[in-house]
């Protein structure tokens, strides 16, 4: 743990990878997951083949993952960068899913009755109302992909990772240790961020939603 005060700048720098790093790959599994979740609840036979290879690609473990797409992307960011995005689809797609199909019934008849357009419901009414769940599942990409990354770093993705991977190589437990305090901080200050913004968001989207 005394490296962290030992070497403050280069946590810090790689602390900044790790960010960066899971910040572009969950912002590109949203900007995926979310329209895919909108379309299995328009096209309700997609929902099934969609959520299940999402699913098998989460399952395949990270160093396989890596594996199979260096031959393609090469080593780097690159690579750790679309395996992350990968594994957060899962959680994005299912949640996108379900906030959406926890919207009351009684809601949707009253837009429908309103005049509103499938359009006009999806953006005024149905997603507002979804959003707490569609950040839960953002949540826990974040959290997952955060932990993933830790082992990004083998194939030269760089972040906390690299701390771990330095330290097990030099027999340096405390390098470990600071490699993986600060992912462990990372993942919970992300959570309870993200948490933060999701209930701020719902409590500006609901009333939206009621004059909608």
């Amino acid at each position: 743990m005394w490296y962290l005060f030992e070497q403050p700048e280069r946590v810090l720098e790689l602390t900044m990878e790790h960010i960066r790093l899971v910040g572009v790959s969950v912002l590109a599994a949203t900007l995926i997951g979310v329209p895919l979740g909108i379309l299995c609840t328009r096209i309700r036979w997609l929902e099934s083949p969609i959520l299940n290879m999402s699913g098998v690609l989460y399952t395949v473990p990270s160093l396989a993952f890596f594996a199979i797409l260096i031959p393609y992307t090469g080593l780097g960011a690159t690579t750790a960068t679309l395996a992350l995005a990968l594994y957060s689809l899962l959680a994005i797609i299912r949640n996108t899913v379900a906030g959406i199909d926890d919207v009351p019934r009684a809601t949707l008849d009253a837009a429908r009755g309103m005049g509103m357009s499938g359009r006009q419901r999806l953006f005024l009414v149905e997603l507002p109302l979804a959003i707490p769940v569609i950040f839960a599942g953002i949540r826990v990409a974040t959290v997952s992909a955060i932990g993933i990354a830790v082992i990004a770093a083998v194939i030269g993705a760089g972040g906390l990772g690299r701390l771990v991977f330095d330290g097990l190589q030099r027999l340096d437990p405390d390098q470990v240790l600071a490699g993986a305090i600060m992912a462990t901080l990372l993942a919970l200050v992300s959570d309870w961020g993200l948490k933060r913004l999701g209930e701020a968001l719902r409590r500006d989207a609901a009333p939206a939603a009621e004059r909608g």
